[in-house]
């Protein structure tokens, strides 16, 4: 979909939704876009992997001249940057996604998702608030990250976003939560069209080494035992990159229709709508290293009780995506894991 005259802000750019995002809209349109990328490019994983993408960013923006890509490094906790950026770049479209992710970690590390997660979003919400000022046209669409986390330990399902989520079983979906409520105070004070994207269990090449698939892979090449909690019968909502980054692009193109008290605010899942077993996902992740020729057999499996912060099952409606975008992701779990393995392959083997 294309983007023209326009100038987007993607915060956490060099994040795997981010540097994704980016990737398609500079690939995808002319030179008419603007995206300026903001990151702090921290070490909560491999930086080097970071650094990676926004170098392919800034190749694309000069080799293909599809659209220009400006980089800035800094914290979104930083509000004083934060504001400069908003008023050089002037940007119509922001896409917040930088966030302090992971369950397990905010248990260990609670003061990075409250830096981030909430007063990094509070500082994006005010800028998107000041760009208003004397009579500026200011920011069109706010679009934001939050998290199938939020839905807890719900046993309703599929989750819709009609569900009351108001038992986090984590800090991290606790933050996630305060971003929807923030966005939605906001949108209702200051008139900031906010839509609210919450992810279900995102996986692909170049994505995050902390995410469980990851490390599964990482183990199994190497030969080491896995481990698989809850005896392996947990069930995730597994969903593609391609089909994450082509859901934020529809909704980046609408902002939401007031609802009934005037409000521009709305809240989408974007999953993949079919919930794989653990066990299934790495029986799964095994045959396509197999067939890639990095492992000749299975490793051993050791089946674990549940850990804190984990739940049961994440399973996305997404009829309401359906609806109002005509789109649903697709891509099946065997297809997307062999794009993933093919560039583990070239990536850490080759």
């Amino acid at each position: 979909m294309k983007f023209e005259n326009t100038t987007i802000l993607i915060t956490g750019v060099a994040g795997f939704i981010g540097f994704y995002l980016a990737k398609q809209i500079l690939e995808s349109n002319d030179s008419t876009v603007s995206i300026i990328g903001v990151d702090n490019v921290n070490s909560y994983y491999e930086s080097s992997l970071k650094e990676n993408r926004i170098s392919l960013l800034q190749k694309i923006s000069l080799e293909n001249e599809n659209g220009q890509f400006t980089f800035v490094k800094c914290s979104i906790a930083n509000k004083l940057e934060i504001d400069e950026i908003f008023v050089k770049y002037k940007p119509s479209i922001v896409v917040n996604l930088a966030a302090q992710a992971g369950v397990r970690y905010s248990i260990s590390n609670p003061d990075a998702y409250i830096e981030s997660n909430v007063v990094g979003f509070f500082n994006i919400l005010e800028a998107c608030r000041h760009s208003y000022d004397k009579g500026q046209k200011g920011v069109e669409h706010l679009v934001y990250a939050s998290s199938s986390s939020v839905y807890g330990s719900n046993e309703k399902v599929p989750y819709s976003t009609e569900d009351k989520v108001d038992n986090p079983v984590s800090l991290y979906a606790a933050t996630k939560k305060s971003n929807e409520l923030f966005a939605h105070s906001y949108s209702k004070l200051y008139g900031i069209p906010s839509t609210g994207l919450r992810f279900f269990t995102v996986y692909g090449p170049m994505g995050r080494p902390d995410m469980a698939y990851f490390s599964f892979t990482n183990n199994i090449v190497k030969g080491k035992k896995i481990q698989l909690f809850n005896n392996g019968e947990m069930f995730r909502d597994f969903t593609y990159i391609d089909d994450i980054v082509a859901g934020i692009i529809n909704v980046m193109k609408k902002s939401p229709e007031p609802t009934s008290d005037g409000v521009k605010y709305k809240v989408y899942n974007i999953g993949n709508n079919q919930p794989e077993s653990l066990f299934n996902f790495v029986e799964t992740l095994e045959k396509c290293l197999i067939a890639e020729g990095i492992i000749s057999e299975p490793v051993e499996k050791e089946f674990l009780p549940m850990q804190p912060g984990d739940v049961y099952q994440t399973y996305a409606d997404v009829d309401d995506l359906v609806r109002d975008f005509g789109f649903k992701p697709n891509t099946s779990l065997e297809e997307g894991l062999s794009r993933f393995v093919k560039w583990y392959k070239q990536y850490y083997l080759q």
